[in-house]
């Protein structure tokens, strides 16, 4: 997957991800993910390379659901993963397990994770590095904790970002990373962040990776609530989506796939 995030049209193409959390049964699942597979392999921006589409179900789902996905264009990937690849982890999931099963993305840092569980800075580090050393892609979750300024959130994630790729060793520095922005404040809120702070954040988030890392294919998606009409709003500002409750009804999940369409030119410039 980290070879098919760089490829030639990678300054074009649109990131779709969800995270089924904890939310959904077995077969409510299964279910769920056959629709989104029909979907997408249906969807003419999926089919064209405009955009790509990954599925984190719960680790108990994950065999299933990959074979499940197997021939449509729907990656999957984990939730969480330790960062050890083998050992006496009572509980735990290593990358080297996650790759052997057929993932292709692994997330860490999310809010939750950091308030429920004590996932730190050096945590997500350490797990960012076990990801990369087992082909997967990191999607590093980062957000400011209370509502704050555009300038002073951007300032808070670029630490956590800065924090959690400092263990990405020479042999992976052009192994891509996709880095989700959650204001952690507004998850799951009745108030999400303002355009104009998504905007302001995403854009210095961009910009730290590109001139950190130049020619890598990295990844700059928005998460947080995530809604109809948003991507058309804010433009090159993100590069894709991280989705939740809001596609719990695959119709908005096809939704958001016709907004991808309509948001990105086609080769021809139109």
């Amino acid at each position: 997957m980290t070879s098919e995030l760089a490829d030639t049209h990678a300054d074009r193409e649109c990131l779709v991800g969800v995270s089924l959390k904890m939310y959904f049964g077995f077969q409510e699942t299964l279910d769920w993910c056959a629709r989104i597979g029909a979907i997408a392999s249906g969807h003419p921006a999926v089919a064209s390379g405009m955009v790509r589409v990954f599925v984190l179900p719960t680790f108990p789902l994950l065999m299933p659901v990959i074979a499940l996905l197997r021939d449509t264009p729907v990656a999957v990937g984990a939730q969480n993963l330790y960062w050890r690849d083998s050992g006496p982890f009572t509980g735990e999931v290593s990358g080297r397990v996650l790759a052997d099963m057929g993932c292709a993305y692994v997330a860490m840092g999310h809010a939750e994770r950091r308030r429920l569980f004590g996932e730190s800075d050096d945590d997500v580090a350490l797990k960012v590095e076990a990801a990369l050393r087992n082909d997967l892609c990191p999607i590093v979750c980062v957000g400011e904790a209370d509502s704050t300024d555009g300038e002073s959130a951007a300032q808070e994630c670029a630490r956590q970002l800065g924090s959690a790729l400092s263990r990405i060793g020479h042999d992976r520095m052009r192994a891509p990373v996709v880095v989700a922005y959650e204001p952690q404040w507004a998850i799951g809120a009745e108030k999400p962040a303002s355009d104009q702070h998504i905007d302001e954040v995403c854009s210095a988030l961009q910009r730290m990776v590109r001139n950190a890392r130049p020619g890598v294919a990295d990844r700059v998606i928005y998460g947080g609530s995530a809604g109809p009409g948003l991507l058309e709003r804010l433009g090159d500002s993100v590069d894709g989506l991280f989705l939740g409750r809001y596609v719990h009804d695959p119709v908005a999940f096809a939704t958001v796939l016709d907004e991808v369409g309509r948001s990105i030119p086609d080769e021809a410039g139109n």
